[in-house]
């Protein structure tokens, strides 16, 4: 029995399909929890997540700039805020009800880069070469910092709006296509 069968017996076929990105993705995600667990009691491994802040950060700006947020400053300089660090931030001048969720939740899409990356060196197949040791490296910062952090969590419900067409977005899709007989 192949692998893709075994797979196909515990998830969707949809989902064994991409099954190459995911084998190729676990090393970026396990170094990534790596990176989390030791720049928790070395502070020099804070230099690991410098290129997830920076995306981080970067995302919120972009977005910010994309949606007339306005973004005024930029840093990625680490700094003590109570008991933890604050690894960077983005201020924006012209956040409004439209623009605060996608502006706020904007690290998400840093999630777009692993999968790319891993598209790229799936396409021929499943292999790992030196390259990819350095590419897991590069990636899992990318882990670290995509999900937002709780201020931006709390940024994101000014655009409570959102939730209302969101909701019934899904209650729509929940009720399925219903043609007439």
């Amino acid at each position: 029995m192949s692998f893709f069968h075994a797979c196909t017996d515990l998830a969707p076929a949809y989902l064994c399909k991409y099954q190459d990105l995911a084998i190729y993705l676990l090393p970026s995600a396990l170094l990534a929890l790596l990176i989390r667990f030791l720049s928790a009691r070395y502070p020099v491994f804070f230099l690991f997540t410098l290129a997830g802040t920076i995306s981080h950060e970067a995302a919120h700006f972009l977005v910010g700039l994309l949606t007339g947020a306005r973004p005024v400053s930029f840093s990625v300089i680490p700094r003590r805020s109570g008991n933890s660090w604050e690894l960077g931030s983005v201020a924006l001048s012209n956040l409004r009800w439209y623009n605060a969720a996608p502006a706020a939740l904007a690290p998400f899409l840093i999630i777009i880069i692993p999968i790319i990356v891993a598209f790229w060196r799936t396409q021929a197949g499943l292999k790992f070469e030196l390259f990819d040791i350095a590419l897991a490296f590069a990636l899992a910062p990318q882990f670290l910092s995509f999900w937002p952090s709780w201020v931006d969590w709390k940024l994101a419900v000014r655009s409570w709006p959102y939730l209302v067409f969101a909701a019934a977005g899904w209650w729509l899709m929940a009720q399925g296509p219903r043609f007439p007989a």
